[in-house]
């Protein structure tokens, strides 16, 4: 527990320096590889029926998840065998590869720096690359909404649901909910062609994040707190907007970060060209602004930190 507990804190060290560099091979690339390649070959196999499509789609869970931990499984076993220093040391690479802290803010930060020149198509681009939605509809404040809630949200996603994974069961279990995760960002859409392979994958996303959604939201507003923010009105707006998604756990830590900060996030946007009528998350207390982005980034570090401490704290107690 103690050699786990070193290798969270050295991949978050390394993350925090490094964060992703392009120029390196990721396992995450190489999981979304593996499920556009397991996606062709089973809609070969299954008939292009929903019934059809929900079962190749279970297969897909199944065969991405067994392999997406089985292998750093078998490779953390092997260097266990060699010294449980080459281990530790092959843990925390691993560990760094699973964290987005860095990352998350990099590419958020491209989003700002854009909107910054006043160039809105650039802005537009740069968002578009870490958002779902089409952006070319997009006005400033619309770009800026959608980035401060992709850091909210992915703080949940890409950092503290991987921190809790890698604290419960090492790098196996991490790359296992990368793989989850993933998975529904590739598949989980409602729209054809993804509404029903990705029935599954989207669900068991939900399932897989339903405690670390709400465990992230409570670390966040304990990170507003620390960082002068509102907390009185985030547990407010928490409490009433929570539920304000269609994800059970999405609207978690967007309903937490839009009452820390003061803001009205979420609402209508629109998904390869189909409009979707969503609700807002929070009271636009205050207009929202470029300079919220770097603020939603130094509240999800809050957050990270809090919950390293947290899982560092319980790895060595045990």
């Amino acid at each position: 527990m103690k050699l786990r507990a070193l290798a969270l804190a050295l991949g978050f060290l390394i993350d925090m320096l490094l964060g992703d560099p392009h120029s390196l091979p990721h396992p995450v690339v190489a999981i979304g590889k593996l499920i556009a390649a397991l996606e062709k070959a089973l809609r070969r196999l299954f008939p292009a029926t929903p019934a059809g499509e929900r079962w190749a789609g279970g297969v897909l869970w199944l065969l991405t998840v067994s392999i997406s931990g089985g292998v750093p499984f078998a490779l953390l076993y092997a260097c266990a065998q060699v010294s449980p220093w080459l281990r530790l040391a092959v843990e925390s690479l691993m560990c760094w590869q699973i964290l987005a802290a860095r990352s998350l803010r990099d590419e958020s930060m491209k989003v700002y720096a854009a909107l910054k020149t006043g160039n809105l198509e650039k802005s537009r681009y740069a968002v578009s690359m870490i958002v779902g939605r089409d952006t070319q509809y997009l006005d400033e404040q619309g770009v800026t909404r959608a980035a401060v809630e992709t850091v909210a949200e992915n703080c949940s996603d890409g950092v503290i649901a991987p921190l809790f994974f890698l604290a419960l069961g090492g790098a196996p279990l991490g790359f296992f909910y990368k793989a989850v995760n993933t998975m529904d960002s590739m598949l989980g859409y409602v729209e054809p062609p993804y509404k029903d392979i990705g029935f599954f994958p989207a669900k068991l996303d939900d399932v897989f994040n339903y405690l670390p959604a709400r465990l992230s939201a409570l670390l966040m507003l304990l990170g507003g707190g620390l960082l002068g923010m509102d907390m009185k009105e985030g547990w407010r707006i928490y409490r009433r907007d929570r539920h304000n998604h269609a994800s059970p756990n999405s609207a978690q830590t967007e309903s937490v970060c839009a009452g820390l900060m003061g803001l009205r996030l979420a609402g209508d946007a629109v998904y390869h060209g189909v409009l979707h009528k969503k609700p807002y998350i929070g009271d636009a207390r205050r207009e929202i602004t470029p300079e919220d982005i770097p603020l939603s980034c130094k509240l999800m570090y809050a957050t990270t930190v809090l919950m390293l401490l947290l899982c560092g704290g319980v790895l060595l107690w045990l």
